[in-house]
């Protein structure tokens, strides 16, 4: 298959009704082998408790339409969901390259425990787990889950890791 065209552009309110439904799908895939998807919530229900309009938040579009978008606050990655028809095609990774070159020199993002893709995209990038945390799940605090929390610092990233 060859590489896909990702165009990365900042958030516009037209579009919310694609980042609704990429992250009530993805979501799910995420949940399942952590907190269960019976945490799930959707983005309606939680994007403003949990902040998604307090930083930056970018889109990305592959042949027109929106396919993953990512949000960055203080230096934190605080969401980023691709189209489960979209994933393995390097999206999420060219959104994620994107806010690090946004963020100041050290980002942290948590990723839920059970979550293996994801703790491999953000590994791949040079960050690194510094500490695990059991607790309530942001967003849903009925629910307990396991995070870890990573850092890239971009001063100690591997080289050839954009940034």
């Amino acid at each position: 298959m060859p590489p896909v065209k990702i165009e990365i552009r900042p958030y516009v309110n037209d579009d919310w009704d694609a980042i609704a439904r990429i992250h009530d799908a993805a979501r799910l895939d995420e949940l399942r082998d952590s907190a269960g998807v019976e945490a799930f919530l959707t983005l309606a229900q939680t994007a403003e408790q949990e902040g998604l309009f307090d930083g930056q938040l970018w889109v990305a579009e592959v042949d027109g339409r929106v396919a993953a978008f990512v949000a960055l606050d203080d230096d934190e990655v605080t969401w980023l969901y691709v189209d489960p028809q979209r994933y393995r095609q390097g999206i999420g990774r060219a959104l994620l390259r994107h806010a690090v070159a946004a963020a100041g020199p050290r980002v942290e993002v948590t990723v839920l425990d059970g979550n293996p893709a994801a703790e491999a995209l953000y590994a791949g990038e040079g960050f690194i787990v510094t500490e695990t945390r059991t607790g309530r799940l942001v967003g849903n605090e009925a629910f307990t889950a396991t995070g870890h929390i990573m850092h890239r610092d971009t001063a100690t990233a591997p080289t050839g890791v954009a940034g």
